[in-house]
């Protein structure tokens, strides 16, 4: 995937794992904004080599989770 690419569905790979994150954690957007954004998870979901946008929100937020459980990040496989 070209940059502009990966550019244009960053936001929405976002705004969909925010808005996860918002409902099951019971916390407002802006508070959910903070934990994505302060988070390890992020910062290689921003990288377009690292593939991790690859994955459903579901799995996203399944990594967030064990991030904020263990401190750490086991990427599966795909």
């Amino acid at each position: 995937m070209g940059k502009e690419q990966f550019l244009a569905v960053m936001p929405y790979i976002s705004a969909d794992l925010i808005s996860m994150i918002a409902k099951k954690k019971q916390v407002t957007e802006d508070e959910a904004i903070a934990m994505l954004y302060a988070s390890k998870l992020y910062a290689a979901l921003e990288q377009e080599e690292t593939k991790v946008w690859q994955y459903s929100t579901e799995m996203l937020y399944s990594l967030f989770e064990q991030e904020e459980q263990t401190g750490s990040i086991c990427y599966p496989d795909v």
